[in-house]
């Protein structure tokens, strides 16, 4: 009786309840479908509808491959295959038009448990260039492959190839037409993802068609492991939107990693410095998505908006567009 009249007393003196740290989740998945000036103004309610609707599937697609136990680098193909597919987003079927009139594709993933990672830049005819990047990680000595040599790549690897007539879109082509008028060039979005598995192991792709009206042969952060695209388990996996040339300069996705490992920045800190801090004050206009394995997510964004989701075993599927959907 005294024992147990001593423990009521310790536990009203030190907290009835013991401290319970914050319950993880086991997996989750992050999206973006670009950044930009997206705003409600500019956007009908039919397309604000669309967008939703095929952000929505691609979390779905990839979080039916979390919740089943399958990897991070399956969901984050499998997310970016769906917005690949589709039109709406800068990446795939709606890649923009280069200078000369063409589509010009980039893409990249990598594998947070290993700090493998592949790409693919310059490529014309293969419909998912996400899948091209990983065959590139998987099943070659090498890191990234271009035009040509990446197109005989990935058929080699059985990764379908397509006519270039398959990546026209009008809505793109008119965008190219007003642009060559200005003979200037266009921002528009990327398309990426990040994710955790059950396994704890991180993965980041992103997919892009780059600039309407880009010069031939130009190459944006996309591919570029470090910029656009990095992921470590013992940091964090990020996928990158914007204006690339000032993601590469700014090594953003690494330097995110880094702030984190070695400055013991949250995921949160790390990537609103960088976007905010660094990229902003210079001009750089874009986003990132970031995710860590504690299932922290974080997607800030200096643009009117942007396309964006999330999902986690403990949170249903949120889709967001516009800047003020913090």
């Amino acid at each position: 009786m005294k024992k147990l009249s001593f423990l009521f007393l310790a536990l009203i003196l030190f907290g009835c309840v013991p401290h319970q740290a914050p319950k993880q989740p086991a997996w989750a998945l992050a999206i973006h479908g670009g950044a930009g000036t997206i705003t409600k103004e500019s956007m009908t309610p039919e397309l604000e509808q669309q967008y939703q609707e095929k952000l929505d599937e691609a979390l779905q697609a990839g979080s039916e491959i979390l919740k089943n136990g399958g990897t991070s680098l399956d969901a984050v193909c499998a997310a970016i295959n769906v917005m690949e597919d589709s039109p709406l987003f800068n990446a795939g079927k709606g890649a923009v038009f280069t200078a000369e009139g063409i589509n010009e594709m980039d893409a990249s993933i990598m594998n947070g448990e290993n700090l493998m990672a592949g790409a693919v830049a310059g490529v014309k005819r293969i419909k998912n260039p996400i899948l091209a990047a990983r065959a590139v990680m998987e099943k070659s000595p090498h890191v990234m492959l271009m035009g040509d040599g990446a197109e005989k790549f990935a058929q080699d690897q059985g990764i379908e190839l397509v006519d270039s007539s398959y990546f026209f879109t009008e809505n793109r082509w008119n965008s190219y037409l007003k642009a060559r008028e200005k003979a200037s060039k266009e921002n528009f979005g990327t398309c990426g993802a990040v994710a955790l598995d059950k396994h704890g192991n991180l993965a980041a792709g992103t997919s892009t068609g780059g600039m309407t009206y880009k010069m031939k042969g130009r190459v944006g952060d996309s591919p570029i492991i470090g910029a656009g695209t990095y992921a470590d388990n013992n940091g964090c996996a990020i996928s990158a939107t914007g204006h690339g040339e000032f993601f590469i300069r700014n090594v953003v996705a690494f330097q995110i990693n880094a702030l984190m490992k070695y400055k013991d920045l949250s995921l949160d800190e790390a990537a609103r410095y960088m976007i905010f801090e660094v990229l902003k004050p210079i001009g750089g206009e874009g986003g990132v998505i970031a995710l860590d394995t504690l299932g922290n997510i974080s997607m800030p964004f200096n643009t009117a908006g942007m396309y964006r989701g999330t999902i986690t075993s403990d949170k249903n599927a949120e889709v967001k567009i516009y800047g003020d959907e913090r």
